[in-house]
């Protein structure tokens, strides 16, 4: 197999930002400037969820599948801000020219990853190649949406259609896998605060690992993975998180059902 990167992100919404845009006092506390731009929000018919460019990324899991060789985790150290956390990621696009694969990362994570990139003067020139310098990114790179370099599996499956998306969670656990374990998005915000980032990226690292199991279905349904090999991949997946610290993957394992794959 070639590299392949699964990623997910969660992102919390970005304090200082909301600040400047609304011209809101230093001394309001982060909560009730969180609250204030909401109702600001309300007001203007809009829904609670901030906008892309006001996601602050505060935690980014990936699964690399590399050789022989399987990394499931979080880059960087719990105590990272965004800027090291963001530029980390994009190093792997110059180290290794992955096959990229998302839930969503199309609509939401690479959208935000963009915008933050943007605010903090990240350079990532492999995952910006349009074909300028390397020609074979010319009618396959990361930026189109009907290019396989990133492979968004929720809006492959629904053909592009948004009125067909289906979300991870559900899917995750109508093929047998664990889905969602410890908190959802809405949680993050709320965990943050209480100071539980290793919470949050334990949740950020089984979205990830669902989101793998599910790409390799994928490959098995159209023909590029065969049963063997197909297996072969989920003992090793298996295997891997066997042998990492306790959470969240004794949860994750003992609600994998071998029944349905």
């Amino acid at each position: 197999m070639e590299p392949c990167l699964v990623f997910d992100i969660e992102t919390i919404p970005d304090v200082e930002g909301l600040r400047r845009i609304h011209e809101l006092p230093r001394e309001l506390g982060d909560d009730d400037v969180v609250e204030a731009a909401q109702a600001l929000r309300r007001q203007a018919g809009g829904s609670d969820f901030f906008p892309h460019y006001l996601q602050r990324v505060v935690a980014i899991s990936c699964v690399l599948r590399l050789g022989e060789k399987i990394a499931v985790g979080s880059l960087g150290d719990p105590g990272d801000g965004e800027p090291a956390l963001i530029a980390r990621f994009f190093e792997l696009f110059d180290r290794y020219t992955p096959q990229v694969v998302s839930w969503n990362g199309g609509g939401f994570d690479f959208p935000v990853l963009h915008h933050r990139s943007l605010i903090h003067a990240i350079p990532a020139p492999r995952y910006w190649e349009w074909g300028d310098d390397d020609r074979d990114f010319r009618y396959n790179n990361y930026l189109s949406r009907y290019h396989t370099r990133h492979i968004d599996l929720m809006d492959v499956l629904a053909q592009f259609q948004p009125r067909a998306n289906a979300p991870l969670d559900a899917m995750a656990k109508l093929c047998g896998l664990p889905g969602k374990l410890g908190m959802d998005g809405s949680q993050v915000w709320p965990a943050w605060r209480r100071g539980e980032i290793a919470q949050i990226r334990a949740y950020c690292e089984t979205d990830v690992v669902n989101t793998f199991m599910l790409y390799l279905r994928f490959l098995r349904m159209r023909g590029a993975l065969a049963d063997d090999a197909y297996r072969s991949e989920i003992a090793l997946v298996r295997k891997k998180l066997s042998d990492l610290p306790d959470m969240p993957w004794k949860a994750y394992l003992d609600a994998w059902q071998d029944d349905q794959l």
